[in-house]
């Protein structure tokens, strides 16, 4: 497992840039942390590394955001996910299979639907530490 720490939100968006370089077709990075933890500003940073030009936010409403840069990437939310049929109305399966970068917030709510391959990051806060201070985390399937 990988752990980062962050002092400041753009340190956390730097970190996330850095793996978004890192990443290629077929990459699938499942984003966890409680409200207003940062994923977000994860997601921003994540797409700049893939070279996405477009404002990105997050998919709360539509589930699913399509962006291309270097890479095409699929920015999913899961929240407001009831019930693991809705994925499959949205062709969640298909835009999973490996033509694009696929980074998934709330993945553990469709964990069943996540493949082995998945990288897990968490992103969790500590006020004991500072308001900005995140600890991000990343590795296998929890």
């Amino acid at each position: 497992m990988e752990i980062w720490e962050s002092e400041r939100e753009e340190e956390s968006f730097q970190l996330a840039k850095k793996l978004g370089e890192k990443a290629k077709k077929g990459d699938i990075y499942c984003l966890e942390g409680e409200l207003g933890t940062g994923k977000t500003v994860f997601a921003k940073g994540f797409a700049k590394g893939l070279e996405i030009e477009e404002i990105v936010d997050s998919p709360t409403f539509t589930i699913v955001k399509e962006y291309q840069g270097r890479e095409k990437l699929y920015h999913f939310d899961v929240y407001r996910i009831e019930d693991v049929e809705e994925l499959q109305e949205i062709g969640f399966s298909e835009m999973i299979s490996g033509d694009a970068v696929c980074l998934i917030e709330w993945a553990s709510r469709i964990e069943e639907e996540i493949p082995e391959n998945a990288k897990w990051i968490s992103i969790e806060k500590d006020l004991e530490k500072g308001f900005d201070y995140r600890r991000i985390c990343m590795g296998e399937r929890k």
